[in-house]
């Protein structure tokens, strides 16, 4: 995953660049970058931020680096924004999403043209310098990134800074956002429409799936009207996004709650079989207040998330590490846990170390009882679209797991079907397994036509591959 900022201002942008870029570091973990052009050209500069926040690593660039036009991103991945000279002259590029053909493209952008790639520390192509090649196979920019979103089996968002201004590319079928806000010194695009609110910025508009803009101080110019389909990530609501944060006008934290209230009105628990509501922080916070709220039963706080040293941005990309601090972020409230019948909402369970850790903890602390409750429904399938479930194989979902297990083998996509069918038997005994191996006292999971409708878009609007494999 990955966050993106630009500014295209009649005056230095580099502040605005810097607080917009910021704003973004939930949805990164390892890289950060920010380009700019000004009358001294092109300049640049990328830090790791693994085990620093964005603002301490780039304190430095927020004084020193100049420019009325910028782009800047907060990456899981690769080191980006890059400078790149070809035909169409010098720009900077970077881009969210994810290419599941990097090969066959590498091979063929190196058949047509000679070019070569410099492999990254773990021997893979960055993928914005891949992107940047197949634009560069076109005559222009806008035929560039049409024909690198047309070739890419996956997603792709696209910002190009040039002397001209900020080329800004939602991906073809909207997964990700992208928001242009305005203020009378220019405009500014976001991934994160939340992002540019305290910057003076108002709503100007938002991409549609596959729309094509140019940015400059002056205006914003559509070149490539927006397609008719969307299929925007549905985990963003659930997951990903920033509570005060909006997509398609719908509010994260209003679907949360939503969504909470519609688990409990088809849960059916109430004080006399629960004593408490509570999400994990943080996502699964807002969730916890719409059960309470639906269901009457109180609301609690029982795991304080500890921030001042333990925010996201510092989870390290191994798996085993990211348990361990998950584990150690999260300071429990002895009086809030013992003898309490808990109902424990996440947003979602993907491979389930965590909340399994997190559940026997509780038991140890003197819960009585713990009922799961994902705000989604079971994963079945890894992301193929902006990769949030980092899964290098289907096989690390702990419901494809227990799938197999119960199938004794890898299952069809038909069978697999059955297995997201709320209503088939062979849904209940998926849960059964989950619910065995994770120790819950009970599960249930959101279903998806209710966490579609807490969003409240047409169903047709929202990606649910990674739950029923339809693109």
């Amino acid at each position: 995953m990955g966050g993106f900022f630009a500014a295209a201002l009649r005056e230095d942008c580099v502040f605005d660049l810097f607080f917009g870029t910021d704003y973004h570091s939930h949805l990164g973990t390892r890289r950060a970058g920010l380009a700019t052009y000004g009358r001294k050209g092109f300049d640049r500069s990328i830090h790791n931020i693994e085990n620093s926040p964005f603002r301490t690593k780039f304190e430095k660039e927020a004084v020193s680096m100049q420019g009325h036009m910028g782009i800047g991103c907060i990456s899981d991945f690769d080191p980006q924004p890059l400078v790149v000279r070809s035909h169409h002259g010098t720009y900077a590029i970077t881009t969210v999403g994810k290419i599941n053909n990097r090969e066959a493209l590498t091979d063929l952008v190196m058949k047509n043209s000679g070019l070569h790639f410099f492999e990254m520390t773990n021997g893979d192509i960055n993928q914005t310098e891949l992107v940047a090649a197949l634009i560069n196979q076109k005559d222009n920019f806008v035929e560039g990134i049409r024909y690198a979103q047309q070739m890419i089996d996956g997603s792709m968002t696209i910002l190009v800074l040039t002397p001209q201004g900020v080329y800004l590319a939602r991906d073809r079928f909207g997964r990700t956002p992208l928001a242009v806000g305005l203020k009378d010194e220019g405009f500014c695009a976001s991934f994160e429409p939340f992002a540019y609110l305290n910057l003076g910025y108002r709503d100007y508009k938002e991409l549609g799936p596959g729309e094509i803009d140019l940015m400059t101080p002056e205006g914003v110019t559509t070149l490539v009207k927006p397609g008719e389909k969307m299929r925007i990530c549905t985990f963003l609501w659930v997951y990903y996004g920033y509570p005060s944060s909006r997509y398609e006008g719908v509010s994260v934290e209003q679907m949360r709650c939503k969504c909470g209230a519609l688990m409990a009105r088809r849960d059916g628990m109430t004080r006399d079989t629960a004593d408490t509501a509570a999400g994990v922080p943080d996502s699964g916070i807002a969730h916890a207040v719409g059960y309470a709220n639906e269901s009457g039963i109180p609301f609690s706080r029982p795991l304080i998330k500890y921030t001042p040293t333990w925010p996201r941005s510092f989870m390290p990309t191994v798996q085993s590490k990211r348990d361990m601090i998950a584990r150690m972020k999260l300071i429990p409230v002895h009086e809030l846990i013992e003898n309490q019948r808990m109902i424990l909402i996440d947003d979602s369970i993907v491979r389930g170390t965590q909340l399994r850790k997190m559940t026997e903890f509780l038991f140890r602390t003197g819960a009585k009882e713990v009922h799961a409750r994902p705000a989604c429904p079971p994963i079945m399938y890894g992301c193929k679209y902006i990769n949030f479930s980092r899964s290098n194989s289907d096989m690390e979902l702990i419901a494809r797991r227990i799938v197999s297990k119960l199938e004794g083998h890898e299952p069809t996509p038909e069978v697999l079907a059955e297995y997201a069918n709320p209503e088939s038997e062979r849904y209940l005994a998926m849960l059964e397994g989950i619910r065995e191996q994770m120790g819950f006292t009970s599960l249930r999971y959101n279903r998806l036509d209710d966490m579609l409708d807490a969003v409240g878009l047409d169903h047709c609007k929202l990606c649910t591959y990674c739950w029923n494999g339809r693109e």
